[in-house]
This record gives structure tokens, C-alpha cells and sequence, in this order.
């Protein structure tokens, strides 16, 4: 499967980076400039409502902000859902009605359009050709997203999740230990 906008890399057991082991990243971008993604299950104990105050009404289902990755962590970003999928300026859909929100745009004239807001610090970024590289070592393994991969309420499962849906040998790396040596 391509790696493309709109698709899940989910890190493959052998991925031993601590900033990337065991995630499930939406790519945002893929193209000859590099990549840009969020990873979808690292959650924090941060309070939306504590760095963002404007945006926590949105955010009533995922009150609390997730790491999207190592780089830029005082950068925010937002994952949502415009409800019909409409257009928008601050708004570039990746997968139905759910895409990512340009906060910088301010609340007032998205609050009222948007729903199920994620707001993520930080993202996850490759140079130009760098995950390509990475596919081609099997670091990553690319599949298709669920809405409810970006909107489920669960992330610390996602990672297992999104493998033991795929069926055959992806569904078989869904239980592997963390620690393989201590199995």
C-alpha cells in the first residue's frame, strides 16, 4: 500500500526509537519535500483548556492534549471532523468528514463548523526521501485508516487495534511483546 495522505504508518515491532515504538501515525503530507504526520496514541495528562483555553469547548470528548511527535513540541495542531466534510480554509480533509484544522485560524469561525477536535503538540517529520528509506527497511508498515482511528476514544490500544484488523500475518504481530528477549 502507498504511503499517502490520509493513511496510517503503524511502526513495525522492530522499530526500537523510543519517540516512535509502538505508534500509529495519520500521515498529513508525502511528497518530494518530505513527510508530515500525527501520532494518533500518545496521550498526555495535559488539559486542553490549559494551553489552548479558546479551543476546549471543541475538545469535550478528548479533553486532554496528545503528543503528534518529537518535532516542534510547543507547536499545536487539530484533528477534526467538519460534519457533511464541507470546505474550508482551515480545514484539508484526509479521510470522510474528519481532517486536520488549522488552529492558528483562531476559534471564532471554526468552533461553531467543527466537532470532535484532537489537538495534538508537535508532529512527527521526515526530510525529503527519509521515509521512503524508512518503508524500505520495514520500519513502518502502511494500511488504511478508520474514522475511528483518529476519533476513537482509546489510544493506548490503537497500535495492536489497527494491526489485528488487517488479518494474516499483521494480525499475528498485534501480540507482540514489548520485550520479546523476556517472553
Amino acid at each position: 500500500m502507498l504511503a499517502m495522505p490520509g493513511r496510517l504508518l503503524v511502526a513495525s515491532p522492530s522499530l526500537n526509537d523510543p519517540n516512535f515504538a509502538r505508534t500509529v501515525i495519520l500521515l498529513v503530507e508525502h511528497d518530494g519535500d518530505g513527510a508530515f504526520g500525527l501520532v494518533l496514541n500518545r496521550p498526555t495528562t495535559v488539559p486542553v483548556h490549559q494551553v489552548l483555553p479558546d479551543w476546549s469547548s471543541a475538545t469535550q470528548n478528548r479533553p486532554f492534549v496528545r503528543l503528534g511527535g518529537p518535532v516542534s513540541p510547543e507547536s499545536a495542531f487539530g484533528l477534526g471532523r467538519v460534519p457533511g466534510g464541507g470546505t474550508a480554509p482551515w480545514f484539508r480533509p484526509l479521510l470522510g468528514t474528519i481532517g486536520v484544522v488549522d488552529l492558528a485560524s483562531g476559534p471564532d469561525a471554526i468552533l461553531p463548523a467543527i466537532s470532535d477536535l484532537t489537538v495534538f503538540a508537535g508532529y512527527a517529520g521526515w526530510s525529503t526521501g527519509q521515509l521512503d528509506a524508512e518503508l524500505a527497511e520495514h520500519a513502518w508498515i502502511v494500511v488504511a485508516a478508520l474514522e475511528s482511528d483518529l476519533t476513537g476514544p482509546d489510544p493506548d490500544d490503537r497500535w495492536s487495534d489497527v494491526l489485528a484488523r488487517q488479518g494474516g500475518e499483521l494480525a499475528r504481530l498485534a501480540n507482540y511483546p514489548v520485550e520479546p528477549r523476556m517472553n
